[in-house]
């Protein structure tokens, strides 16, 4: 999905348009809801008028006649008046308002659980700033369109039509002298919002900006502390707070421009009424009550056409949110991929067949990809950055689809096999391990939420997690923090295995599994990796290459082509790429295994993973005396 600033923009009726469906969607249900909604503003509204209407009796008749028993009962009737417009707005608010806020959390739910059925090339694509805004910002507005919003804007079309018959009704001159000046203060502050809004637009642009570089500077603070950065970022936070001030004094500007030139047509129409009215009187055409009535009354004229105004604004802001909203909600889910329709029981067998794909058209990132991964096997991708080797795991994970090819499991096409069978056969160990902020056991439950605590307890003693979380004074209740930052990098690594293994799947993906362990708990680890990978599929990318010398089948892919393959006896005979990254990789290994005597037989018995040096020397040691 492209970012809402590439998209072509739409005017106010293309987006209503767009957006009805939506819209309706959403009112028909709640068409009762609203019509009561409409009755009880109605009674508000004319209720509201009691007041201003009774100045006129107030003047001419109690004081004017002094008349104090009709005092009394206009008193009783304007309290009563009050009582039910404070009653109608009490119960407008349970009914909308609440509502309103209902279906804002009911969109949400269903943007945020849409938005996580979408394929990873949408991720690709997609700003994590931007989808967030689309789930707590976008569907905001809809409480305009369900709640008091959009009834508030006819009320206030409706209030204002009664009080302009009253007010024609007890002075043409003066209504139209007020209604010819607050039509022309409507075209300039709909010309001032015209201004406004694209300002308060950008602003919202900056402040994620702003928000969202502060949020990696924060994140990322002890590699800014690492390379003394500190006045980097606080320049380029700097940076954007002017900009952000800039923004703020444009509208500032722009609104106290605004101020000032309502402050004029006030003032205007103010001494116009005034004049004219002190006018009509001393000609025996007005009482008194009748122009303080009249004042009155235009008070209750101009407050609903600035408040439309800016309801007008906020519906309009509100179709606007809704319009980008059904741009997520219209992307197909991957599950819903009319494709993909074939159950599946995974057994683990792989097979690419002549397999291309570019994630750009004319960037080809693989180019004819044949290989044949077996249960119960390991596969190696080793190479260069940038070669392929993610991406082919991308295929194997379904997170993308072959331009040209077919990747088959068990015989059948997996873009045609339905992903609620296939990825909860997956298990994926990753370099750069994701945990969320809660205790240890939810962070190793999370593959499987439903697995009892023994079973918990069995897949950390195999991943060696019960070796430091016993530790803590919480044990597996302690909480790591956000990415588990509470954790070394080892740590949260044996965590990430723990979850693969109670996973328990039939196809185990390991990206640098090992790669944030020392030597000692590396030896621990592939003990632990080799239960795991025990009769399932595994496939392995690994830059240090002694990590995968017993894999069944090294793969060597270079930009984007299987260059080699083989075991690491036959690929290391064939004195090419291979041999080329691992001689490299492991000349100071090697050349210190001369030197110390130590024998060819025992390094290949050394487990994988082990680095070379005295380390690992200790580590086979260490393996040695426990038997392993």
């Amino acid at each position: 999905m492209p970012e809402p600033a590439e998209q072509p923009k739409k005017s106010q009726m293309e987006q209503l348009k767009s957006v009805w469906p939506q819209i309706r969607e959403l009112v028909f249900p709640r068409t009762l809801l609203l019509a009561t909604g409409f009755v009880l503003l109605l009674i508000n509204r004319v209720m509201g008028l009691a007041l201003p209407y009774s100045s006129k009796l107030l003047l001419d008749r109690v004081i004017a006649r002094k008349d104090l028993h009709f005092l009394g009962l206009l008193t009783i009737g304007i309290l009563l008046a009050t009582l039910i417009q404070a009653s109608t707005s009490f119960a407008l608010a349970q009914l909308l308002s609440k509502e309103a806020q209902r279906v804002v959390a009911q969109l949400r739910r269903r943007v945020q659980a849409h938005i996580t059925t979408l394929s990873v090339s949408f991720y690709d694509s997609s700003k994590t700033g931007a989808l967030v805004s689309r789930i707590m910002s976008d569907v905001e507005g809809v409480r305009n369109i369900i709640g008091t919003g959009l009834l508030e804007f006819v009320g206030g079309v409706l209030t204002a039509g009664i009080v302009l018959v009253l007010m024609l009704r007890i002075n043409l001159l003066m209504t139209l002298v007020a209604v010819g000046s607050l039509v022309l203060f409507t075209v300039v502050l709909n010309r001032a919002f015209k201004v406004i809004r694209p300002i308060f637009r950008e602003r919202g642009k900056i402040n994620a900006e702003i928000t969202g570089r502060l949020t990696e500077s924060l994140g990322g603070v002890r590699v800014v502390k690492g390379y003394h950065a500190e006045e980097r970022e606080q320049a380029v936070f700097g940076v954007g707070v002017q900009r952000q001030l800039d923004n703020v004094m444009k509208a500032l500007n722009a609104m106290s421009s605004m101020g000032f030139a309502s402050t004029l047509v006030m003032g205007f129409v103010g001494v116009a009424i005034m004049y004219i009215g002190a006018r009509q009187i001393v000609a025996g055409k007005m009482t008194a009550g009748e122009l303080f009535q009249y004042t009155m009354f235009m008070g209750y004229l101009a407050a609903p056409v600035f408040q439309m105004s800016s309801l007008g604004t906020q519906i309009t802001e509100a179709v606007a949110g809704l319009d980008r909203t059904r741009e997520v909600l219209n992307e197909l889910p991957e599950n819903k991929d009319p494709e993909r329709i074939i159950p599946l029981k995974v057994h683990g067998e792989l097979v690419f067949e002549n397999v291309d794909f570019s994630y750009e058209p004319g960037k080809p990132v693989l180019q004819g990809i044949n290989f044949m991964a077996q249960p119960g096997t390991v596969t190696a991708l080793v190479g260069s950055s940038g070669s392929g080797k993610s991406t082919i795991i991308g295929l194997v994970a379904a997170f993308y689809k072959p331009n040209h090819g077919r990747v088959l499991v068990d015989g059948v096409d997996l873009s045609q096999v339905r992903l609620d069978c296939y990825r909860p056969a997956l298990g994926v160990v990753l370099q750069e391990t994701f945990l969320f902020d809660g205790s240890i056991r939810e962070n190793v439950a999370f593959s499987r939420p439903e697995a009892t605590e023994e079973e918990i307890m069995h897949a950390c003693r195999i991943a060696h997690v019960d070796e430091f979380a016993g530790r803590f004074n919480d044990k597996y209740s302690t909480i790591i923090g956000e990415r588990g930052v509470k954790l070394s990098g080892g740590q949260r690594q044996r965590i990430s295995i723990a979850r693969a293994v109670l996973a328990d799947p039939r196809i185990l993906i390991l990206d640098e599994a090992t790669s944030s362990l020392d030597s000692e708990s590396e030896a621990y680890i592939q003990q632990g990796l080799k239960y795991l990978m025990k009769g399932r599929t595994t496939f392995v990318i690994a830059h240090r290459l002694s990590t995968i010398r017993q894999a069944d089948t090294i793969l060597v892919v270079e930009a984007g082509r299987i260059v080699e393959r083989g075991t690491h006896v036959s690929l290391y005979d064939l004195r090419g790429r291979y041999y080329e990254l691992y001689t490299k990789q492991h000349g100071v290994e090697s050349n210190f295994l001369l030197e110390t005597g130590v024998d060819e037989s025992l390094e290949e018995k050394q487990p994988a993973g082990i680095a070379g040096g005295q380390e690992g020397l200790e580590a086979m040691r260490l393996i040695r005396g426990q038997g392993l």
